[in-house]
């Protein structure tokens, strides 16, 4: 009987991410059809990138917050190291990998690599941590790695790679030096080698990545860490391990929706509106309007909540204000009691199956 009941589950959770997976899949080829007939407009196509490493951001963030149970504000953090990384690595290696293809894999991983590394040592630091508490650590994180990445100067030259914490002149660089990271200004001239093919194939690797943690054992002593963390590790489950494991795939998946967002744009710099406080309070606002825990929502509350802002322009002064209260009934739908039971009550699903049950 409990075989059955678990192939059952299992099957629920496979049709689950498939549909999903198709869902992607038939929104990128619908998009492509759009963009060959020459039906969209160059604002939405400016927005296919930013649709897939937001909801990128949204989904690896859910992990912690929803799966594990913790509340992080360091997402954009995370996202800036992936970004400097990546872009260092591609800014560096141009002329020695002139292959886009090859260049492009490398920064990723590049980006994914120093984000984890990061994520790894933020897990270890903030062990004890919980709560209020925690998120303000992550926060702190953010800010201090976007302060750091403003202050430093980096250019290479015959001689190797020279830094400073003072001025680009002070790198002194022979004739044949590049300055990489110019303090404020950050990297320029970063190849733009994003394109929204490889966007929608990272996030469907994030999404399977995710998917199959939450249904493997390691997802399982996870969310029971998350219910409660006493009686997992009465049950002999090591929480140290798997909380650090959270963190670091978390930070790595963002690393990734750095590498995007530092390879769509010609000019990288760890400005505030970039990588700053707000970025993170919005992808957590992805998360929770998406549905704490809900891997599908969050790529769907990251679509709506990119595309709304910009199709508000034209209200000028009153956007923002039509952006907060769609954001309030939104969550009211999503959250509350009765809007959920009415929901159920007249969904597809629902009224098919009274229609069938009618007819028998």
């Amino acid at each position: 009987m409990k075989k059955n009941i678990m192939k059952v589950n299992l099957s629920k959770d496979a049709k689950y991410n498939l549909i999903t997976i198709a869902a992607i899949i038939v929104v990128y080829a619908m998009c492509q059809i759009m963009i060959a007939a020459g039906m969209m407009s160059y604002l939405m196509k400016g927005l296919l990138v930013p649709f897939c490493y937001y909801s990128i951001l949204a989904v690896s963030l859910n992990l912690t917050v929803g799966i594990l149970g913790e509340l992080s504000l360091g997402q954009a953090g995370f996202m800036c190291i992936g970004a400097f990384a990546s872009a260092f690595f591609s800014k560096c290696t141009i002329n020695l990998i002139p292959n886009t293809f090859i260049r492009f894999t490398l920064a990723i991983f590049v980006g994914a690599l120093a984000a984890a590394i990061f994520g790894m040592f933020i897990g270890v630091a903030v062990l004890r941590l919980r709560g209020d508490y925690l998120a303000i650590v992550t926060l702190a994180f953010g800010e201090i790695i976007k302060n750091v990445l403003n202050t430093i100067f980096v250019g290479y030259d015959s001689k190797g790679f020279h830094f400073s914490l003072k001025d680009a002149a002070s790198l002194k660089l022979q004739g044949d030096g590049t300055l990489i990271i110019n303090g404020p200004q950050g990297i320029t001239s970063t190849p733009q080698d994003t394109n929204f093919t490889v966007s929608t194939l990272l996030l469907i690797a994030t999404f399977i990545i995710v998917a199959n943690l939450i249904n493997s054992r390691s997802g399982r002593a996870i969310m029971a860490i998350r219910d409660n963390r006493i009686a997992a590790e009465a049950m002999g489950i090591d929480v140290t391990k798997f909380r650090i494991l959270a963190f670091t795939i978390t930070a790595a998946l963002a690393g990734v929706a750095g590498v995007l967002y530092a390879h769509n744009i010609s000019s990288l710099n760890a400005t505030p509106k970039n990588f700053g406080y707000n970025m993170s309070i919005m992808i957590l606002v992805f998360v929770v309007l998406g549905g704490i825990g809900n891997i599908r929502g969050s790529i769907i509350a990251s679509v709506i909540l990119t595309l709304l802002p910009e199709y508000l322009r034209f209200l000028q002064d009153y956007r923002m204000l039509i952006y907060a209260i769609v954001l309030i009934i939104m969550m009211i739908l999503n959250w509350n009691p009765t809007c959920i039971a009415w929901r159920k009550k007249y969904s597809l699903g629902s009224i098919f199956r009274k229609k069938t049950q009618g007819e028998v």
